[in-house]
């Protein structure tokens, strides 16, 4: 197996999409959420999210800086600040803002990918913060194109809840 190719593949094809599906928002929506339910973001709030839920934690993975401040312990994080309620996460103040930090998250994925390198990939065993299974890294990395890609779809689901004319076709990018 190839790493390096199927991580690019997955990195070119899951944002290329994101960005497309980003088109479809308009600001005025930013602060849209499913009506029913808890714990829900807001447009603005995936849209950030979004924009680094894949070269953050890729760069995280391959270089150790996962951006946190030096005082925390990254194996003693505290669970408030993994995974804080929706209400506290941030967001954008545009889409057109949004498209910029997605195309510079895109660009450190690409840049952590070189970096690392095809043996690193296959060899190196990583852990993450949250998770203390040991995977090899080119994997650490898969699952974070994964990331993307669940909260692409969440994206398309938003999309469709508004009533916009999304369809498989918008999922997939084809």
């Amino acid at each position: 197996m190839n790493w390096t190719t199927l991580l690019r593949g997955g990195i070119e094809y899951n944002y290329a999409v994101a960005e497309r599906l980003m088109d479809m928002v308009s600001d005025s929506e930013l602060g849209w959420k499913p009506a029913t339910g808890s714990n829900w973001m807001t447009v603005g709030q995936l849209l950030h999210h979004m924009t680094d839920a894949c070269g953050m934690c890729c760069k995280g993975f391959v270089t150790g800086d996962w951006g946190f401040p030096p005082d925390i312990d990254i194996n003693n994080i505290p669970p408030e600040m993994m995974l804080p309620p929706a209400e506290k996460l941030p967001t954008v103040s545009s889409v057109a803002e949004a498209k910029a930090m997605l195309a510079a998250d895109k660009k450190t994925a690409l840049e952590m990918l070189t970096l690392a390198g095809e043996e690193r990939l296959d060899k190196e065993i990583s852990k993450a913060p949250w998770d203390t299974e040991e995977l090899p890294l080119g994997q650490r990395l898969l699952e974070m194109v994964g990331h993307l890609k669940q909260h692409k779809g969440q994206l398309f689901y938003y999309l469709k809840l508004q009533g916009k004319p999304v369809n498989t076709n918008d999922l997939y990018g084809a």
